[in-house]
């Protein structure tokens, strides 16, 4: 459990990835917007303006736009939210090193030991907003309390654009009265199994005793929320969690069968992976290949690259060696999907140039990109080849 004194903060990007699409289309602000493909897509976010007609996060389209008709679809635009979230966390280490990104539009900050330069932790959440709204033009919720799973709990309160601020004295009487789904590890099937018992608030597990929880939900899941219910959490945040894998798939409208379209596909997804990477500052030697077919069949192939790398065209030509070794003439395609593995800090890897790499080489021209696409959107440079077939796929 972090001492008393501690501040943590929680701060979470609202509605990130509609409020980034939006930046460029102000006349859409205070609109219903749905971001997503056609299709078989699903609802990768959508403003609060459609939240409120039902529609969320992973959310079938089609269903979607049944319950909010007069929406506007965007399509996503991974690259500039790739861009926009690795300027964000920059933005967050400019206060403290102690920074934990939990995705790409959300993190912990441990602001032990910076009230001296930055003030109190109120005054750097109000920084932190300020600074993200200047630079990136969206806004952020930010809680603060002792340890990581209140502040989380208090920057949900806190939406949109807010601070809330739980003292160590205020942790019980803020929890107490909340519904038990703000628990962490209580998903739906949990909150049926207590709610069978009566427990639908926090304040409500917390005075159960231990082992009747552990009797109800299991005897893990059970002495947790015996902790958490009472606002303890052992957790401290840790700098920099690294992801394992970076990926990025596409589900076609419409089965393919032109191996043509799959390869047009595999550059664009190379694109992405390799941008995230850039903005993780990760670097990959493996990548993985995977194909889901129409009747659902998955194949998967890798490929391994004599180095590490984050360069778009090295991923892809190592995408595109994975898909050839697998034969295919006119299989019908329904899904692509490129991951990179193998990942190191791309700091700690050494990068070697090939013989007959120009000295300014591809990896200065992909930042080049990264800068162009975080200041004007992804996609104002992009190769020739990705043009023709815009539409041809929405995300997976």
């Amino acid at each position: 459990m972090v001492t008393p004194e501690a501040a943590v903060l929680h701060v979470d990007m609202d509605a990130f990835y509609a409020a980034v699409s939006l930046v460029d289309r102000p006349e859409l602000h205070g609109r219903p917007v749905i971001i997503g493909g056609g299709g078989r897509a699903v609802v990768l976010s959508a403003t609060y303006e459609a939240r409120a007609l039902g529609v969320r996060s992973a959310m079938p389209m089609a269903r979607a736009r049944r319950l909010c008709p007069q929406a506007v679809v965007v399509h996503p635009d991974h690259d500039r939210y790739a861009a926009v979230s690795g300027a964000v966390m920059e933005v967050f280490r400019q206060v403290t090193p102690l920074v934990q990104p939990t995705s790409v539009d959300e993190a912990f900050l441990d602001l032990t030991g910076t009230a001296r330069r930055w003030g109190t932790p109120w005054e750097v959440a109000e920084w932190l907003r300020g600074t993200v709204a200047a630079e990136q033009q969206i806004t952020c919720s930010v809680g603060i309390a002792p340890n990581p799973f209140v502040a989380k709990v208090a920057s949900g309160q806190a939406k949109p654009d807010g601070i809330r601020q739980v003292r160590p004295e205020e942790v019980v009487g803020f929890l107490h009265p909340l519904p038990v789904g703000v628990l962490w590890g209580v998903g739906e099937r949990t909150q049926e199994q207590l709610a069978r018992f009566g427990l639908t608030t926090v304040g409500q597990v917390a005075h159960t005793p231990r082992s009747t929880l552990q009797r109800i939900v299991g005897e893990a899941t059970g002495a947790a929320l015996a902790e958490r219910a009472w606002g303890r959490d052992r957790q401290r945040v840790r700098p920099r969690v690294r992801e394992r894998t970076i990926g990025n798939g596409q589900t076609f409208r419409q089965d393919v069968d032109s191996p043509e379209v799959v390869l047009r596909r595999l550059l664009l997804l190379s694109e992405r992976v390799a941008a995230r990477a850039r903005a993780a500052g990760e670097m990959g030697r493996t990548v993985q290949l995977t194909v889901r077919f129409a009747d659902f069949t998955t194949l998967s192939r890798s490929r391994t690259m004599a180095r590490p790398s984050d360069v778009s065209r090295e991923i892809f030509a190592a995408a595109r060696q994975a898909f050839e070794s697998l034969g295919l003439q006119r299989a019908r395609v329904r899904m692509v999907r490129v991951t990179l593995s193998g990942l190191t800090p791309a700091g700690d890897t050494p990068v070697q140039g090939l013989l007959d790499e120009p000295e300014v080489g591809w990896r200065e021209a992909d930042r080049a990109v990264d800068r162009a696409s975080a200041r004007f959107g992804a996609g104002v440079i992009r190769p020739a080849s990705l043009l023709p077939a815009a539409q041809e796929v929405a995300p997976a």
